[in-house]
């Protein structure tokens, strides 16, 4: 891949005139030569880079920094980053030694592709050019790094421009990789493959999809299986991690290549590197969920294989070995194929849950540090949860996706990247706290495995633990003490029947260890504790006052332990408490907030968010017995004060909103007394955010905002507009600093899915509780709304989140609908056509189907006569979309609204009338409410008027089933 230069009348000119004397350094040489870097202007640029990331004169960094910020208006500053980039020398006359050049190739790197994700549009084509040249130059260079910000750049291009914006990049890079010449150095061979692996990462849905009427997959896959007998090792490596991109995916190469690829993993099995054989085992875990067909006749030698590499001396394949274990004890198929070797598996799985001497090591001497402030880096990243859409139940649940969620609690695991981050250096998934505390390890993963194990074959697991138990949960080295507590704790779920004789004699044995002088002891009891909480909680009322009162009580006094991780694990583990116990915590209120308020005078910033987490799980357990005054006031004294004190972009924001929400759901209208500063606040911000949003379009030098505040505001807003009565609620919005419904329109087009997501949420919940306040703005929102229902782009892209939006939009669709009446008809075709789309595409979920009926029916009630010409063609659909739609107000509302329509045109539901007639005939009715009543009514008209107009209606009704027959006939007037 030889160096090029491209034609001068290629490159656009530069006017000197119009850029400012600190730019001179980019014009360019004159039309006639071709292009080249103008010598000074290449040092000029060199030192500007090296500047950028001094750590030392921070004048020259920020000069640096503005600079290089004028600069990117250049046509040409991509060609110099890429020159740079692409060579391994300093600029002639730059006095740069080869470390410092290394920084400077590294910043022009890193900088050239940020400029290709944000300026894509305005980079002229000549420029791009060049940059696919130097590129490959870039990655046959000597240095790691160097290939590695050169793979970066190219797939930041393939994402940008389309595989057929560079077609010729994956056949050269297959062509490297492969040596297919036998020439190729072994650098441009690693770096070929290290940007193959990139492209595979970043773009797979544009791999799996034709180009050309060809899927790019079919043919890269095979090549890259072919590669993993590289005899380099980087090569292999880079293989199997691009292959295992694709492996847990539904593809045709997949299924066309499984077979091939399967004889690799075998050959591979016994790799001399730890890496090649890490990513063996990763591969394996995720055949266990798409083929789990193919693994079943080789579990035998599975088995072996996983036990030799979890007993390896390397960390990283010893926590991928043992995630197979967790992966088939979680897959409903394959897990009973694990029982003739749960003899060797459990032992294994119990001596890798002892810390080790290096994990000890790590941990250091634990001391006393409740004082000590928190490091800015000790403060794991805050992120708005994800929103809850609006069920037809008014619920929502968020549940863990395996059981390793339980176990990152176990040391506070983290992750150090952001979603969508890679860590382009490093193959690690644990981020880059050494500490065994803060990272997914092997002893988390024999932990939640043996919860796992325990789960499926219960009692048998614990007779192999028993011994283990009975000889180490007294063991004088504490490593051996902790591993037993944390067993015992794993199985606690899964072994319930048999433990629960010995639960009288540990449950009191553990509360003595919450006093233990090992704080990581203390740490791991609270954990296991809050496992047996809903034992203890459900015990008659004499022994919970044995065992269930000392346990909650010296979890809490866990909470105020003298170490800031026996703080953290007493507060998860009484999050945990709250949830088992439930009701059972109602009595004891009042002393749990005491404890939470001093948590909240002596806590750092850390343990802050767990606090949080405390605070509204106790809101979700004893609801209105929070809004009692002496319990109200000292909690919203602490929380309002600590609310008070942070800034409105501080992250800490994001839990504390969110605790707020649940709390002010729970105290109801008594929530009014404190909700005017946090409403007020909570509209403020939302104002700001989208002001800066939208100066952030317009001046590059305003960074855009992060959404998470309007995501948490939005639905704080929510639960406050809940809580409070209509009264109440109509005062805040009317006195709020800024107009509500105007923010809301914003909200509602903005381009992040989560943020449209709240917005609906409370556009539906304004509909419910303050709809005189919303009606003057309807004719302005509601186009929004329309739009928001087109199921096109959501099915191509966003398809997670972009449904969450939609169901939300059905949803205050069908509110204002129930409300707005006849003010619907200008869009009722337009939404009618959504509803219906919805309802019978096969990709939708089920719960937006159901939200979409129902929005349909609410959609009729007032709007009957536009709806019935059309109601042969979607009501077969929506009475099965409903079959499973819980009986409640809705459901009833929707019910009214179809049969409003089917009473316009009756005729049209002759092809599935009897299914209609079962529906009604099967509805649960409460006739002591009055919607129902009203629902009745409407049964009994429709009834009577297909009686009237069916001359063998007794016969008709008699094809129904028998249960249908009688309830028709007892519950209404035939």
């Amino acid at each position: 891949m030889p160096s090029q230069v491209l034609p001068r009348d290629e490159i656009h000119d530069l006017d000197r005139h119009t850029f400012p004397p600190s730019l001179c350094f980019l014009l360019s040489l004159p039309a006639t030569m071709s292009w080249q870097p103008a010598p000074e202007s290449l040092r000029q640029l060199a030192s500007c880079l090296k500047d950028s990331l001094s750590g030392f004169d921070k004048n020259a960094q920020k000069q640096a920094e503005i600079m290089l910020k004028q600069a990117k208006s250049s046509p040409d500053i991509n060609n110099y980053l890429a020159y740079i980039l692409s060579s391994a020398e300093p600029p002639e006359g730059v006095p740069f030694s080869q470390s410092e050049y290394h920084l400077v190739r590294s910043a022009a790197g890193i900088m050239l592709k940020n400029n290709l994700k944000s300026d894509w549009k305005t980079i002229p084509e000549s420029s791009l050019q060049l940059i696919k040249i130097a590129i490959p130059i870039a990655l046959q260079d000597k240095n790691t790094q160097i290939r590695n910000f050169a793979g970066n750049v190219a797939t930041e291009i393939v994402q940008k421009g389309g595989l057929m914006g560079w077609p010729e990049l994956l056949p050269q890079l297959i062509e490297t990789f492969g040596n297919v010449s036998g020439q190729v150095s072994n650098e441009a061979q690693e770096g070929a493959m290290s940007a193959m692996s990139k492209i595979c990462e970043d773009n797979t849905r544009m791999l799996t999809r034709e180009v050309n009427g060809q899927r790019p997959l079919n043919y890269i896959l095979p090549q890259l299986i072919a590669a993993t007998k590289s005899p380099l090792t980087k090569v292999r490596i880079g293989a199997l991690s691009a292959i295992n991109v694709f492996t847990p995916r539904d593809s045709q190469a997949m299924n066309n290549s499984i077979d091939d690829l399967l004889q690799h993993l075998f050959t591979l099995a016994n790799d001399e590197s730890p890496d090649v054989r890490r990513q063996v085992c990763r591969s394996f875990v995720a055949l266990v969920d798409r083929r789990p067909e193919k693994l079943i006749p080789h579990m035998a030698g599975l088995v072996d294989y996983t036990i030799r590499q979890q007993r390896s001396d390397d960390e990283d394949l010893a926590c991928e070995a043992a995630e197979f274990w967790l992966t088939v004890g979680e897959h409903d198929d394959l897990w009973e194929h694990l029982r003739p070797y749960i003899e060797q598996i459990i032992p294994l799985l119990l001596e890798f849950m002892v810390y080790s001497g290096e994990d000890i090591a790590l941990l250091g001497g634990q001391s006393d540090d409740e004082d000590e402030e928190d490091r800015a880096e000790d403060i794991k990243p805050a992120f708005a949860k994800k929103n809850l859409t609006r069920a037809l139940n008014g619920d929502g649940t968020m549940t863990p996706d395996s059981t390793r969620e339980g176990y990152n609690a176990v040391g506070g695991m983290e992750d150090d990247l952001e979603d969508g981050e890679i860590d382009d250096d490093d193959d690690d998934d644990d981020g880059g706290d050494d500490s065994p505390d803060e990272k997914w390890t092997v002893r988390k993963c024999s932990a939640a495995a043996l919860d796992v194990f325990a789960r499926n074959f219960g009692g048998p697991v614990f007779e192999f633990i028993l011994p283990y138990l009975e000889q180490n949960l007294k063991h004088t080295d504490w490593p051996q003490r902790e591993a037993a507590v944390l067993a015992l704790g794993a199985v606690a779920e899964g072994c319930e029947s048999a433990i629960l004789p010995h639960l009288p004699m540990l449950v009191p044995y553990l509360i003595t260890l919450l006093t233990d002088p090992e704080p990581v002891i203390r740490t791991i009891t609270c954990w296991t504790l809050g496992r047996y909480s809903g034992w203890a909680a459900a015990l008659p009322e004499a022994e919970r006052e044995q065992y269930f009162l000392p346990m909650m009580d010296g979890i809490l006094q866990k909470m105020l332990d003298r170490n800031k991780k026996v703080q953290e694990a007493g507060a998860s583990a009484f999050a945990n408490v709250e949830e088992r116990a439930g009701k059972a915590l109602i009595p004891y209120t009042e002393p749990i907030v005491k404890q939470f308020v001093t948590c909240f005078q002596k806590y750092k910033d850390r343990n802050m968010y767990i606090l949080y987490d405390c605070v509204q799980t106790l809101a979700e357990q004893v609801g209105p017995t929070l809004a009692t005054p002496q319990i109200a006031k000292p909690l919203l004294d602490a929380l309002l004060s600590r609310y008070s004190m942070l800034h409105d972009e501080s992250r800490e924001m994001f839990p504390l909103l969110e605790c707020l929400s649940y709390v002010a759901l729970a105290m109801d209208t008594a929530f009014a007394t404190y909700a005017t500063p946090i409403f007020q606040r909570c509209v403020t911000i939302i104002h700001n955010n989208l002001e800066q949003s939208l100066a952030s379009v317009t001046n590059t030098a305003i960074d855009a905002p992060n959404k998470d505040f309007l995501i948490t505001t939005l639905d704080l807003l929510s639960a406050i507009i809940q809580a409070l009565s209509p009264e109440q609620a109509t005062q805040l919005v009317n006195n709020s600093p800024q107009p509500l419904f105007e923010l809301l329109s914003f909200c509602m087009e903005d381009p992040t899915d989560e943020v449209r997501q709240s917005a609906y949420a409370l556009l539906g919940d304004c509909a419910k509780f303050l709809f005189p306040l919303l009606e003057p703005h309807l004719p302005k929102l509601l186009p929004f709304l329309v739009k928001q229902l087109d199921m096109d782009e959501v099915l191509d892209e966003r398809i997670d989140t972009g449904f969450g939006v939609v169901n939300n939009a059905c949803w205050s669709a069908g509110e204002i609908s129930v409300r707005y009446g006849e003010g619907m008809k200008p869009f009722v075709p337009q939404l009618v056509i959504k509803f219906v789309e919805m309802m019978e595409n096969p990709r939708v979920p089920r719960g937006l189907v159901e939200n979409a009926a129902t929005a349909l029916g609410r959609l009729g009630q007032k709007n009957a006569d536009i709806m019935a010409p059309g109601l042969a063609s979607f009501a077969g659909m929506y009475l099965q979309a409903m079959e499973d739609v819980v009986t409640m107000d809705e459901k009833a509302s929707a019910m009214k609204g179809f049969t409003a329509i089917v009473r316009q045109n009756p005729q049209a539901m002759e092809p599935v009338l009897l299914d209609y007639f079962s529906t009604i005939a099967n509805y649960n009715m409460d006739l002591q409410n009055p919607l129902k009543q009203e629902l009745h009514a409407a049964f009994q008209d429709i009834l009577s008027v297909y009686k009237a107009n069916i001359p063998t209606f007794d016969q008709f009704i008699g094809q129904l089933n028998a249960t249908s027959r009688e309830n028709l006939r007892a519950r209404y007037t035939l």
